[in-house]
């Protein structure tokens, strides 16, 4: 009897340990959700600029201190600089997008005259283009009443793009914090991951910083820089809206469609609405940006992305919902990684895991 009433109390005490070890859990993680986009994204950044930060740290001497300071306020400079320059012009054209559909006074432009005397497609590309410009005036106007709503909607996500500057800004300070203090953190996951999983533990860690660094670098990377590029080179060229066009450029980079549904019908804008010399110009270079990913790529993905589209597709949609802007670039990496793992994890027991990109590699984050 007295066993039992003191196996009872252990029982008891057990319970009493683990709910409070459960509240506990909780509290933290509503402590911390607001800065869970935060957090994750400097994660990404600190695993994806590794092996950039240990070239720099051994050219400096071995300092990572030093070196994560420099890589700090390079990635700042870069951020403060053209990407500020782009954000603004991004709210500025959903502001006056968000105008026109409250006043409902949406213009189509007409074809130019000039059109007419092109070579070969002149006439029937005018003719096209001037019933698609009176036809598309004539819906918009009926549409105007229903896409007022949307107003509200568009304001909403241009306001949130200084909160999302802000996210930014503080995960790039800190990833730096993180990247000196990589190993360490490495291998505290490593031993949580081998408690978990004792056998695959090592290789689902490796597995995971390859897929980071294949998504962050070869997919968001190639499409921040693309939209970059292309950003400055339709602010100079005058093109309206530059700064909505080079964000859609960026969302159709990150789900792997391609610049192309943005910049032909700029380039025809602009052999419209341009001198000859300039408009040959402003394509040459347009074209250049939307080959550039297919240099960057092959480059930083090595055999390529064995992620599905869909799922890219997926974690664009649900973090950009989730989570505003920061989520557009943590929701494709974190979907990717979970993708990797379980069909990982899928595989036969016997069989090792299989690393797509870096078989067997060290992951520093």
């Amino acid at each position: 009897m007295l066993q039992q009433d003191g196996s009872g109390d252990d029982v008891i005490r057990t319970a009493i340990r683990l709910g409070l070890l459960a509240f506990l859990i909780y509290w933290s993680f509503v402590l911390l959700r607001p800065f869970i986009p935060v957090l994750a994204w400097a994660a990404v950044l600190a695993v994806a600029l590794n092996p950039a930060f240990d070239w720099l740290s051994a050219h400096l001497g071995h300092r990572p201190r030093v070196a994560a300071i420099v890589m700090t306020i390079a990635m700042l400079t870069v951020f403060l600089g053209p990407a500020t320059w782009l954000g603004i012009g991004l709210v500025d054209g959903l502001r006056n997008i968000s105008d026109e559909l409250t006043t409902g006074d949406i213009a189509i432009p007409s074809p130019p005259e000039g059109v007419r005397n092109w070579p070969l497609v002149g006439v029937p590309l005018h003719d096209l283009w001037k019933k698609a410009s009176e036809n598309l005036a004539v819906a918009i106007r009926e549409l105007a009443p229903h896409l007022k709503p949307m107003a509200g909607t568009i304001l909403a996500i241009a306001g949130s793009a200084g909160t999302g500057t802000l996210k930014f800004l503080a995960s790039v300070v800190i990833a730096g914090f993180l990247l000196p203090s990589g190993p360490r953190i490495v291998a505290s996951v490593r031993t949580m991951l081998t408690r978990i999983v004792p056998r695959q533990g090592a290789d689902f860690l490796a597995l995971a910083g390859a897929t980071i660094r294949t998504v962050a670098q070869g997919v968001i990377g190639v499409a921040v820089l693309q939209s970059l590029l292309a950003g400055i080179g339709l602010k100079i060229a005058g093109v309206p809206h530059a700064g909505v066009l080079a964000f859609a450029v960026l969302v159709l980079g990150i789900v792997q469609i391609g610049s192309a549904p943005i910049f032909l019908p700029v380039i025809i804008w602009v052999w419209t609405a341009k001198d000859m010399g300039s408009a040959i110009l402003i394509t040459i270079y347009l074209v250049l940006v939307g080959f550039s990913d297919n240099a960057l790529k092959p480059l930083l993905m090595g055999r390529g992305l064995s992620t599905p589209v869909l799922v890219i597709f997926v974690g664009v949609l649900g973090g950009t919902l989730a989570h505003g802007i920061v989520g557009l670039f943590v929701g494709p990496i974190i979907l990717a990684v979970a993708w990797d793992l379980l069909m990982a994890w899928g595989h036969d027991d016997s069989a090792d895991v299989v690393m797509p990109r870096q078989a067997n590699a060290e992951v520093k984050p």
